[in-house]
């Protein structure tokens, strides 16, 4: 991933190129092939303690989905010492199920991983980028505790500033807090995360959609790094740790996301107007428009963005209880809604 400054420059020098194609006399280029797998994966392996992994030799069980990512997960655990069985392992593109992993889409896949006895289930996404977890009875703990595992991994060997979007869940905050550390906050999108991180001289850094980005391997989010930093936490935690417990031991918070389709009437200046009056609905919140309007509240926080590509607005809010969440969510639509 490039820094925003380095891609514009790239992007301008693309669009400066001449338009007529090369004559029949010019120069041709070459082509050669590269295989990075075995190097990306010495580079993930590198940043964790393979020796440990090795003794504890961990069962896997991954639903790569038909994605590009099952070729460099298999030598990741080969080289961890990793006993690992592959759902979906041709990377041909031919989805068995929606290929989002969210709990919905992997339900009839979730038992398989206490019939293939595995200490943890991993699910990646199509390009292999963001990870899902699941326990060793098949309970889903999803993408957004991804980060805040590996987050709680790092930061136990190496303290230092971590940064998340904002959109993402207030577990790695909270695990930052406890460990003296500051958590930065930035827009969201991935490109957005990383300037932050470069800014900020950041050790870890990330999105709650499971994507997880260590500066020590490459500038993007990479379901490999968490993997291996979610491996050697079974391996360094203690004897008889588990994915459940480690989940468990998380921040308990409670995040929910919806959205609200937009009329004409509401859109443009009237979508401004309608979301000062959210903010002026919860007076004792401190304010954020670095993406959107983020209202940080004790115990809580609600995100409102408005979306780039369809009439819809959407609201993401997270706390301690369901009953803050929906409250929340509640007032922020009532407020949107009500000129």
């Amino acid at each position: 991933m490039l820094p925003a400054a380095a891609g514009a420059e790239v992007l301008e020098r693309f669009h400066i190129q001449p338009e007529r194609p090369p004559s029949a006399g010019a120069a041709r280029g070459t082509v050669r092939e590269v295989d990075g797998g075995p190097s990306h994966v010495r580079l993930v392996v590198a940043t964790v303690d393979a020796e440990a992994i090795r003794r504890r030799r961990p069962r896997v069980w991954l639903d790569a989905g038909h994605g590009a990512g099952s070729r460099a997960a298999v030598l990741l655990f080969e080289q961890l010492g990793c006993e690992h069985r592959i759902e979906g392992g041709q990377p041909d593109g031919l989805f068995e199920h929606p290929p989002e992993p969210t709990a919905e889409n992997l339900a009839a896949l979730l038992p398989r991983i206490a019939h293939e006895r595995a200490d943890v289930g991993f699910f990646q996404d199509p390009d292999a980028d963001r990870l899902a977890i699941a326990t060793a009875d098949g309970r889903y703990i999803g993408e957004e505790a991804t980060l805040a595992l590996c987050a709680e991994a790092v930061l136990g060997k190496t303290p230092g500033p971590i940064v998340v979007n904002c959109s993402t869940s207030g577990m790695a905050a909270a695990i930052a807090a406890r460990r003296g550390v500051p958590c930065h906050v930035s827009a969201v999108g991935e490109a957005n995360v990383v300037d932050a991180m470069l800014a900020r001289g950041a050790v870890l850094g990330g999105e709650g959609n499971g994507g997880v980005i260590d500066p020590r391997v490459v500038l993007v989010r990479d379901s490999l790094v968490a993997m291996a930093l979610v491996l050697e936490r079974l391996a360094t935690d203690g004897p008889g740790t588990t994915i459940d417990g480690l989940a468990r031991a998380l921040p308990s918070m409670v995040m929910k996301k919806t959205k609200i389709d937009l009329t004409p009437d509401v859109q443009g200046p009237a979508l401004a107007a309608g979301f000062e009056r959210i903010a002026a609905a919860f007076p004792a919140a401190q304010p954020s428009r670095l993406d959107g309007l983020r209202l940080d509240f004790s115990g809580g926080w609600l995100l409102v963005r408005a979306s780039n590509t369809e009439p819809i607005v959407r609201l993401v809010a997270e706390a301690a209880t369901e009953a803050v969440v929906d409250d929340a969510l509640a007032r922020a639509r009532t407020a949107l809604l009500t000129p």
